[in-house]
Order: C-alpha cells, then sequence, then structure tokens
C-alpha cells in the first residue's frame, strides 16, 4: 500500500545535522515521516515546492520575555509568538520575571500558562525562577513541567514588592544545590551587582548618563567575576548551568575551558551583541539598551570568533519589549530608559545574512546554534531541533535570496520598535511549519495564531 502524506515539502535544500541534501520531506500526524527524492503526492496532499531555498529546522528561541500574566500591553503570548512565527521559530522558553506575578511559585505558574493556553501560534516551555525565599518552591515548580529555573546575579530592575529580585550568595548557592537535587538546570544572568551598582551610581552622581556612559557602567569585568563566582559554585554543588546572553569573549572562554574540566555548563549569547555594537547604541538611543550592553566592535569581531571555534552553545533573542514611552519619553536619561532589545522576530534571517552570507560560515553551524543545540540542551531534541524521521515537523522554509530592507511595519510586535528596523537582509522567511500545522508564510502571513502547546520538562526525581 503506497504511504500517503498530509503534506509533502518538495525540491529544497534540507539542512540535516551536518549536512545539505536535495530531498522531499514528508509529513503524517505532524511527524517527519519520510525524507527522500520525489515523494509521490496523493489526492490530499498538500504539497509545497521549497526550489531554491534552504528547508531548516524550526529555531528554537530559548530566552523571550512575554511578561503575562498583566503585562500584555508590554508583549503578550499572541503577539510574541506571531512575530517568532513569522522569523521561523516553532518553539521559545518565555522568561518568569516581567509578569506580575512572577513565575516563582507553583500558583504563579499556572497564572502564566493559562495566560499562554490558546494565545501561541507556535510551541513553548516555560521558565521557573530563582529568588530569595523560594527555595520551597523550587521542586513543586520542577514537578509541574518547568524547563529550568532562572536567576539574576545582578538587579534585574522594576519596582513593586513582588517583583523578581536579584539573588544574594546563600541564595544562589542553596539554589544551586536544590536544582543539582532536583536535576534541574540553572539559567543566570551574570553581571556583578557588587560592580555595576557602584560603577552606574558614580555615573549618575556625576552626570555621565549617556549610552557609552552606561556600557562603561558594566565593564567586561562584571561579567567576568560573576561567571567566575557561578562556575566555583556549579563545581561545589554538581548543578547543571547554562549562562545567558554572555557579551564577551573572555567570558565564553572561561566557560568553555570549565566544560574542558567536566562542568555541566552552555553558554548562550544574542544576535544584538553579533550584529551590533556600543557605536549603534550611542547612535540609535535606548532601542538599543540591554544589560549586558553592547560591546565594542573588537570585542564583537571577538565573540565571532569564538563562535567559529565552537565554543558558544546556542543563539537566543532575549527579546525584551516594553511600551515605547518607557525607552523614547522625552527626558529620560540613557540609564533610565527601559533596557531590552526587541529582536525575536529577526533572528534566524540576522544569523543566516551575517554568518552565512557575510562571514561564510556553514548553514549547518548556524541551524544548530539556533535549533539542534538548544533542543539538545533543554531536553527537546527527542521531539524538536532536527530533520529527522519521528520528530516533529518543526520546519522553516528560508529564501536565502531574498533580499529585503526591514521596516517597522515588517514587525509583527505589539509595539513596532526594533533597532534592526532599516538594516537590509540578503534572505527571508517565507513559510514556517510548526508539528505539520503552517502557521505562516509571507504571503499570507500567521495563518495560526493559537495552535501551539506548553511543552512540560518532567523529571525523574533522584532517590532521598
Amino acid at each position: 500500500m503506497k504511504e500517503t502524506y498530509e503534506l509533502i515539502i518538495k525540491n529544497g535544500d534540507v539542512v540535516l545535522p551536518g549536512e545539505v541534501r536535495k530531498l522531499d520531506i514528508g509529513v503524517k500526524n505532524g511527524k517527519i515521516a519520510a525524507l527522500a527524492e520525489n515523494l509521490p503526492a496523493g489526492e490530499a496532499t498538500t504539497v509545497i515546492d521549497a526550489k531554491g531555498q534552504y528547508v531548516l529546522p524550526g529555531m528554537i528561541d530559548m530566552h523571550v520575555h512575554f511578561n503575562e500574566p498583566a503585562f500584555g500591553h508590554w508583549e503578550g503570548f499572541r503577539s510574541g509568538s506571531a512575530a517568532l512565527a513569522a522569523g521561523g521559530c516553532t518553539c521559545y522558553a518565555d522568561m518568569p520575571l516581567n509578569g506580575n506575578p512572577p513565575t516563582v511559585n507553583k500558583a504563579a505558574l499556572g497564572l502564566k500558562a493559562e495566560a499562554a493556553s490558546g494565545n501561541s501560534a507556535v510551541d513553548y516551555v516555560l521558565w521557573g525562577g530563582l529568588v530569595p525565599g523560594n527555595l520551597e518552591d523550587l521542586e513543586e515548580l520542577a514537578a509541574a513541567g518547568v524547563t529550568g529555573f532562572k536567576a539574576f546575579i545582578s538587579n534585574p530592575g522594576g519596582e513593586g514588592e513582588g517583583r523578581f529580585r536579584e539573588v544574594d550568595d546563600e541564595t544562589l548557592y542553596l539554589g544551586m544545590q536544590k536544582i543539582a537535587a532536583l536535576g534541574g538546570i540553572l539559567a543566570l544572568h551574570a553581571e556583578s551587582e557588587e560592580i555595576t551598582a557602584v560603577l552606574a551610581a558614580d555615573a549618575v552622581r556625576s552626570g555621565r548618563t549617556g549610552a557609552r556612559d552606561f556600557a562603561a557602567s558594566r565593564p567586561a569585568q562584571a561579567e567576568l567575576e560573576a561567571v567566575a563566582r557561578a562556575l566555583l559554585y556549579s563545581e561545589r554543588t554538581g548543578c547543571r548551568l547554562h549562562f545567558v546572553h554572555i557579551s564577551t569573549s573572555a567570558a565564553i572562554e572561561l566557560i568553555h575551558a570549565a566544560k574542558l574540566r567536566g562542568l555541566d555548563v552552555t553558554a548562550e549569547t544574542c544576535p544584538h551583541y553579533l550584529m551590533l555594537n556600543e557605536g549603534n547604541m550611542e547612535q540609535l538611543g535606548p532601542v538599543a539598551k540591554c544589560a549586558p550592553p553592547l560591546r565594542s566592535p573588537e570585542e564583537q569581531e571577538k565573540l565571532w570568533k569564538v563562535l567559529a571555534e565552537g565554543k558558544i552553545d546556542l543563539i537566543a533573542s532575549d527579546h525584551s519589549p516594553c511600551p515605547p514611552e518607557l525607552k523614547l519619553a522625552p527626558g529620560l536619561s540613557f540609564f533610565e530608559a527601559w533596557g531590552g532589545i526587541s529582536g525575536a522576530q529577526s533572528s534566524l534571517e540576522l544569523m543566516f545574512h551575517e554568518g552565512v552570507h557575510v562571514r561564510g560560515l556553514p548553514v549547518t553551524q548556524i541551524s544548530a546554534l539556533l535549533s539542534e543545540l538548544p533542543a539538545r540542551r533543554f531536553g527537546l531534541d527527542h521531539r524538536k531541533g532536527s530533520i529527522a524521521l519521528g520528530l516533529d515537523a518543526d520546519l522553516v522554509l528560508l529564501n536565502p535570496a531574498a533580499n529585503y530592507t526591514l521596516s517597522a511595519e515588517d514587525l509583527l510586535y505589539r509595539h513596532k520598535i526594533s533597532p534592526y528596523v532599516g538594516m537590509t537582509l540578503s534572505c527571508k522567511v517565507t513559510a514556517t511549519i510548526c508539528r505539520g500545522n503552517i502557521v505562516y508564510t509571507a504571503e499570507q502571513g500567521v495563518i495560526s495564531a493559537d495552535g501551539g502547546e506548553w511543552l512540560r520538562i518532567y523529571r525523574e526525581q533522584p532517590a532521598l
């Protein structure tokens, strides 16, 4: 009996782990059911001709801030996930800090999950938080299926009694002990509060409040000190670590050396550290403000070097939007403006443009950083991250010759602000498919805005 498929993608240059081959992809029951040449289509089969295009595994963005519950007017699941779908992302991880309440206990996780349910175009996982006072909540969060725990070593900002707080050394160490016992992973924003707080206060007191003054208040040394301290704690506790948005090559080298010593640690960087530098931050203003800050052009080149050498484990957007008035209101100093870059819709196109077209890196390497490696690190590789038989049919079609200039009108964010507006890119996402469902095409826009599912991460707990 002839095999029938719900969907066939024909004639594409299919990006497999380590190689690119011209193949057809047959999809059945939302899974990749066949990889072969000239697959036969039945009467009911939807056929997409991908001639001249790459077919890549959907991006997995492990670092976005959609701010629900209560702050969906900054960016909610519906608008944020639509933007991700338009950018070729089929699964993402929402961070725990900017909603009210933050996701630091089981009840707050329930509110977050309720806000996401029926409002996501693509699949997702949810982070829990580690903050002072919630050590006893970590076990319930792990059992409820969070992908891991997020902590800040520096002040994450925000106001109010219930806001997400940075960890002190005791909370960090004890939290890592607890997370290790739960078989979990801790994601860290690694900047020394002791260094950044003193430098920032001195800059503001002295009236030095411009973009380069902000960058100087959060130097590379603040990142290095926090990374070194966390690696020491990891060595003592056995806790798996993931460092988010690393901005310097020196910190990457420190993490890589720890990995070679046997520590279970990984490092992420973001497109904005690879595409922009402190000159762009000064030119563009607070739309390009983030923490850690954008670095020098020389540091940017060093980051590309360690990426090419395979020392960076994954790339994520750290999409962190806010209403325009929090960045652009008259009279705001650079220090007072909200720190966060909106970029989730552009990650894949930016990395393909700069990494493959400009710098000549293999498309397989860029694809792995965006898909295969995050899936493997966070326990999703049994379903996602690669184009392989039996995995979810999470696929993105990318036209490598579709030059276009990104405009604000192209963006599907709630607030159409991004430092990448005006940038000319040499490629474009033309279709995104999640579990066999076509959720976005360049011609039609977002077709399915609510089919994404929460992928809970269940762990076998070690015996006590």
